[in-house]
């Protein structure tokens, strides 16, 4: 089976969690499994208390009850852990990119570590086996695998599985090329800026946003003639990640001013003189 072609780590990852709100549902399992460019492996799976009740409707698609984790540490007591291991990694799940990662950001944002895919890419493996053979991660496993999904929405399984599936996605298709950002690029069906959609790149590069009364606008636009625009999502009941990014917008438009130094204050003085 062909090997990634890997400049730097990648983290295939996987989350059961209570449910799908990306702002308020929260993690139950954790699976990561770490590539390295030399072939190595480093995999941790940890169940997580995810200090809320977790519905029957969840328990009964991946099996884990709120008696299961109640001894079990918190995302805040795990958060370091994990930015430890998929620091400097690029990452990779299936369905990661509307889901996995938004979900993770809103916990390590939540848990106050830092969390941002400004140096790394995103492969979603999911999107790969959609535009190519349209089906679901078990028949995906048996199509490209011939392997049964055995432990289906168990995270660490579920990780396993996927990275299999685009080792074998690679050997499958010839055009598929063996380079984490062309798959990125490959599996991305439209460039997000905030991971969620809340905020998207236009074909000119440019955010705008993908919601509600300014759906279409430029994000530089509508922070310049509608300033509460900005406080009223940042109030608002949106994942941590897309406040943060739209933070980093408005930063960028609008640089906060260099406080003066003692140099700055002798050169206007000698100036003077």
């Amino acid at each position: 089976m062909t090997s990634l072609n890997l400049k730097k780590p990648i983290v295939f990852f996987d989350l059961e969690t209570t449910g799908i709100n990306i702002a308020k549902d929260r993690i139950v399992e954790i699976s990561i499994l770490k590539i390295l460019p030399n072939g190595n492996k480093e995999s941790k799976t940890w169940l997580v208390n995810p200090e809320m009740e977790i519905p029957t409707e969840a328990s009964d698609i991946h099996g884990i009850t709120n008696e299961k984790v109640v001894t079990e540490p918190t995302f805040n007591e795990l958060a370091f852990k994990v930015s430890e291991m998929i620091e400097g990694c690029d990452l990779a799940g299936f369905n990661s990119n509307r889901f996995d990662i938004p979900l993770l950001a809103e916990e390590m944002l939540r848990a106050e570590v830092d969390f941002d895919m400004k140096d790394r890419v995103a492969i979603d493996v999911q999107v790969i086996f959609h535009k190519k053979e349209q089906r679901t991660l078990g028949a995906g496993y048996k199509f490209y695998c011939d392997k049964e999904l055995v432990d289906a929405h168990s995270a660490e399984a579920d990780t396993m599985a996927t990275y299999e599936i685009l080792l074998a996605q690679l050997d499958a298709y010839e055009d598929l090329e063996n380079d984490v950002s062309k798959l990125s690029e490959f599996s991305t069906h439209k460039k997000r800026a905030d991971m969620a959609g809340f905020i998207m790149y236009d074909d000119d590069g440019q955010e705008i946003f993908t919601f509600g009364k300014y759906k279409g606008h430029k994000v530089s636009a509508v922070l310049d003639k509608d300033k509460g625009y900005f406080n009223w999502i940042q109030n608002a009941d949106f994942p941590l990640y897309t406040k943060k990014v739209l933070q980093q917008i408005k930063e960028r438009l609008n640089p906060p001013k260099k406080e003066s130094t003692l140099e700055d204050l002798q050169s206007k003085f000698n100036q003077k003189l």
